[in-house]
């Protein structure tokens, strides 16, 4: 029987300190790329993904997640007497968009300890791991194309990116031998995997991104999975641990990622995204141009 990928976990219990003071009282998932928070574009990528159940799994002060996608009808009613009906339907649409479910991660012990808080919610079935920092601008949504090379192999499939120099000792980084030139050689077979190595300790040049479809016994191998620095229960480690049971894939994914987790990587997609908005591009660009410095 093929199994379908329905369910999506976002991990969203982090205490956004990059960017304090603006998250000392909202989660950095609530900070707007233009006019839309960061955890919607994440949202809305696996609903076009065709997850119908979304999973956030939150700590405390992530109140405003829940009401972003909570039915407000004080501000509904009040825009529908104002008749101000086309920011009534953008409203409508966050509240009606998906049915969520939320998971309390008490204590902040790590990407894979976030995952874990998931089992009981996601049950015996594959699922997929967005993380919200990774904002990805894709014809096909990113993780849509990790769902078709899913149900192909029936295996664990991590999206993958080519990055170069010393910026690679950032990421879990990928020790993969090529899938005999399946979708268009971009699918990869995971042989290994090194959380955050030195650019010459590396084993590749192919990062591990913020999206993940894992199968429902990474669940048994992350309780299984030793804490590692700072106390943590890393998701790579048990992920490692999968490899020594099951067939894993790396996928470059077509798109273009934006880190918003970073300052730079932030702005950078405000402005990206801001000059392909019909009503904001035309005028934000010739701003741009007569900006001098």
């Amino acid at each position: 029987m093929t199994m379908k990928v329905r369910k999506a976990v976002f991990p969203a219990a982090g205490l956004g300190t990059r960017f304090l003071p603006a998250t000392k009282a909202q989660p950095k998932e609530m900070l707007p790329i233009v006019d839309k928070p960061i955890i919607q574009y994440g949202v809305e990528e696996a609903l076009a993904a065709g997850c119908d159940q979304i999973i956030i799994v939150t700590g405390r002060g992530k109140q405003a997640i829940e009401d972003h996608f909570d039915v407000s009808y004080e501000l509904e009613k009040m825009l529908e007497e104002r008749k101000k009906t086309d920011l009534l339907q953008i409203v409508r649409q966050i509240s009606d968009m998906i049915h969520v479910a939320y998971v309390r991660q008490k204590e902040a012990l790590g990407l894979g300890h976030a995952v874990l808080m998931a089992r009981e919610l996601v049950g015996n079935e594959p699922f997929a791991v967005l993380l919200a920092d990774d904002v990805i601008d894709a014809e096909v949504p990113c993780l849509k194309q990790m769902i078709d090379v899913f149900e192909e192999t029936q295996c664990s499939v991590l999206a993958t990116q080519v990055v170069e120099g010393p910026a690679i000792s950032s990421y879990g980084v990928l020790d993969v031998q090529p899938a005999e030139g399946r979708f268009n050689g971009r699918l990869f077979e995971i042989k290994n995997m090194v959380e955050k190595p030195t650019q010459a300790e590396a084993p590749s040049n192919l990062a591990i991104i913020g999206r993940y479809i894992l199968t429902p016994k990474v669940f048994e191998t992350l309780s299984e999975t030793p804490l590692g620095t700072g106390g943590e229960l890393q998701l790579t480690d048990g992920m490692r641990l999968l490899l020594k049971s099951e067939k894993m894939y790396a996928y470059i994914y077509e798109g273009r990622r934006h880190d918003t987790g970073d300052k730079l990587g932030f702005l950078k997609a405000t402005v990206e995204f801001a000059l392909k908005r019909q009503d904001l591009g035309d005028e934000f660009r010739r701003y741009l141009k007569e900006l001098q410095f």
